[in-house]
């Protein structure tokens, strides 16, 4: 017989190794459809669930809340002269940066052969113009003289005609002498008189002009003496001075330099007068005023200040601003030290409070996701008074109601979601 394949077609007995499969299978079976009845569950109570581990939350409670504002600062001078040269010429400096100074200590000193000049010229000046001041003076009074001695000379003529016309109308009543000689000397007494007026007004014209003329004389000279105090000023200023005590801070030209007029030459740090800085976020910088009390701290010290200045500008969304040391600064402290500041806003007590967490930034603090069980619900609420780890809630939850506080991202806004261990 001609063979076949009929004996290739024998089955082969199972092996174990599926045997031992079956119930793997049977029980990923049970499993799927464990969590298909559970996705059933979820979607049934209406939302998506999350690991609770991936959440903070706290408990909203009664108590106290503090609104401050905290931020790093540096050590600054309140008062930081910046000092210029008053005249161009060649600088000499006396000090070097770093050393202590005292109030009206010569600092530098600049050398300027041009303005030695012009003030030399202008005291010469000067002196010229009050001499002719001087000689015009003379000369009024001189002139003043001879019109006074015009005047009294024409009051005596003027007395002498009268006295003559008194004589001759006396011998005319007796018919001693003519008319005609009492005619002529009542003439003459009216020449005398008006000889006399013409004196006297050529008296107070001379006044007047020489009154005009002595006011110019010395409205020219204290021009040129104004001229040369100015110059004197300068040259004064050639000494460059410290004006308060402290430290010489950076110097901004080299020793030995030639220096335009209104140079910025060197800075002197007040160390008597020490402030904080502080660079705060804008929308804190609102409530900030000067007077408020401030805490401090750094360098293992807390000392107390208050707020001294806010500044009215926002650089980069930050408003400046500086705390001054209630009594005497620290001594040990610096310029740029960096030290801690806090300001008191304010204090509230028996609020309801909650920790300050994302649901404050995320919904601007509209709503909030309140755990009850294993269920996270979005709830509206309103909030008060905002601190830096505590908020007030005006509206929305009671005391000892848990809120997801950090974390609530994940949920994408939904309206409720389940909460797995």
């Amino acid at each position: 017989m001609i063979p076949d394949t009929s004996v290739q077609d024998t089955p082969l007995p199972e092996s174990r190794s599926r045997k031992k499969l079956l119930p793997l299978v049977g029980l990923l079976a049970l499993a799927l459809a464990a969590g298909v009845v559970f996705q059933f569950k979820t979607a049934a109570q209406g939302g998506a669930s999350y690991s609770r581990s991936r959440l903070t939350i706290a408990a909203a409670e009664i108590g106290d809340l503090t609104r401050d504002v905290a931020a790093e600062g540096k050590v600054v001078a309140a008062s930081a002269p910046t000092l210029y040269s008053g005249s161009g010429g060649t600088i000499t400096f006396s000090v070097q940066p770093g050393n202590p100074v005292q109030v009206g200590q010569v600092l530098a000193q600049i050398s300027s052969p041009e303005l030695l000049a012009s003030l030399a010229q202008a005291r010469s000046a000067a002196d010229a113009i009050k001499s002719d001041w001087l000689r015009a003076e003379a000369d009024a009074r001189q002139a003043y003289a001879s019109a006074e001695a015009a005047v009294q000379t024409a009051e005596l003529g003027l007395a002498s005609a009268s006295n003559e016309l008194a004589r001759q109308t006396r011998a005319f009543e007796v018919g001693a002498t003519a008319g005609l000689t009492v005619e002529q000397s009542r003439d003459a007494v009216a020449r005398a008189k008006i000889t006399y007026e013409q004196a006297k007004k050529a008296l107070t014209l001379k006044n007047d002009a020489t009154r005009f003329e002595l006011a110019a004389r010395r409205q020219a000279y204290e021009r040129a003496a104004l001229q040369v105090s100015d110059l004197q000023r300068q040259q004064e200023e050639l000494s460059v001075r410290s004006p308060v005590d402290g430290q010489v801070g950076q110097i901004f030209v080299d020793d030995r330099s030639t220096v335009a007029k209104d140079a910025k030459l060197l800075a002197v740090v007040d160390l008597s007068q020490l402030e904080v800085q502080v660079q705060v976020a804008e929308s804190q910088a609102r409530e900030l005023s000067a007077g408020m009390p401030g805490e401090i701290s750094g360098s293992g010290g807390q000392w107390r200040g208050r707020v001294n200045s806010v500044s009215p500008e926002v650089v980069n969304g930050e408003v400046s601003a500086r705390l001054r040391f209630d009594g005497t600064p620290p001594a040990a402290l610096r310029q740029n030290q960096r030290l801690s500041v806090r300001v008191l806003l304010d204090n509230r007590s028996k609020v309801l409070r909650l920790a300050r967490g994302s649901f404050v930034e995320e919904g601007g603090g509209r709503w909030a996701y309140v755990v009850t069980g294993d269920m996270a619900v979005k709830r509206p609420i309103r909030l008060g008074a905002q601190g830096i780890s505590q908020v007030e809630v005006l509206d929305g939850l009671k005391s000892g109601e848990e809120v997801v506080i950090s974390g609530g991202e994940i949920f994408k806004g939904a309206e409720r979601v389940q909460l797995i261990k």
